[in-house]
């Protein structure tokens, strides 16, 4: 009898204030999309930065004849047969160096062709612009002072250049995306709260004579709260539904179906990321509303 009579006032309460209930279910299903998929982007810039730091190298540039004018450390010219043999040497001393790769000019130029073959500027450099370097693969990309420290400003070095640095700006770019959608997130999770504080208020006020019977005659508190507080949070767990319903639309439609198949250069995360978030935002969905709903009647139970 006494579940019938909590799920009969469910119903009425949501009956009665549908528009405001619909507007709590909107704003939690845009604001737990939002916080679902900052967490999700922030896995998948920690799925690039695993993908891409493991296959970054640093490279050692030498002089070319060209650099003579320009560079300091090659004022004597091209760098020597003997300045590439102790370069190599130093380099395999390194306990940092995993593989260390020579590439001369004329391959750097082939790839340099193949890279812009449809650019016009694929017939601006010529060979013997581009210089020798040593393209080193290292065990822990993080270490790349190490090997900046022992050969940046050598003789016969023109310069060093770690690939990791070029990735960063895009890790900084998409790290800043993430921080402003957690901002818009807190923005929309406040509105959601705001309004399932007022829809819950409005609900006691229109039903403050039953209430005030209720609690005369001898009903406890939670028997009296549970049908405003299970009222909030079954929006919260509808718009809980609504904001998975949106991340699996977003994994399978602009991941899979699109980005996946348009860049190719980029590891994206997996359905395993997706399913870990899922149950995270359902528990937020319903506990956020419920415990709103519990401290918002607090004063109204005072008869």
């Amino acid at each position: 009898m006494r579940a019938q009579f909590v799920l009969s006032e469910i119903s009425v309460g949501l009956r009665r204030n549908l528009t405001m209930t619909f507007a709590v279910i909107v704003s939690v299903a845009l604001s737990l999309a939002l916080a679902g998929g900052s967490l999700l982007v922030r896995e998948q810039v920690n799925t690039m930065k695993d993908y891409w730091y493991d296959k970054v190298q640093v490279s050692i540039f030498l002089c070319n004849k060209d650099d003579q004018d320009t560079v300091k450390t090659c004022q004597k010219g091209a760098a020597t047969d003997q300045q590439k043999k102790e370069i190599e040497a130093d380099l395999k001393k390194l306990p940092v160096v995993d593989q260390i790769y020579f590439e001369t000019s004329e391959q750097a130029y082939k790839r340099y062709k193949e890279q812009f073959k449809d650019s016009l500027i694929a017939g601006i450099v010529k060979p013997d612009q581009l210089q020798d370097s040593f393209r080193v693969k290292l065990k822990n990309p993080t270490k790349y002072k190490v090997v900046a420290s022992a050969f940046q400003g050598r003789p016969g070095v023109m310069a060093v250049q770690d690939q990791r640095a070029l990735l960063e700006n895009l890790f900084n770019l998409l790290n800043g995306m993430n921080r402003v959608a957690y901002v818009l997130m807190g923005l929309m999770l406040v509105v959601a709260l705001l309004l399932i504080v007022n829809t819950v208020r409005v609900s006691a006020f229109s039903r403050r004579r039953e209430t005030g019977i209720m609690r005369l005659v001898g009903a406890s508190g939670y028997y009296i709260q549970m049908p405003f507080i299970m009222e909030a949070a079954i929006a919260g767990l509808t718009g809980a539904g609504l904001a998975c319903g949106l991340l699996v639309s977003g994994k399978y439609f602009l991941v899979d179906k699109w980005l996946s198949k348009k860049v190719l250069l980029i590891n994206f995360i997996g359905w395993d990321q997706v399913v870990t978030v899922l149950p995270l935002v359902l528990v937020v969905g319903v506990l956020m509303p419920a415990i709103a709903a519990f401290f918002t009647l607090r004063k109204y139970l005072k008869v």
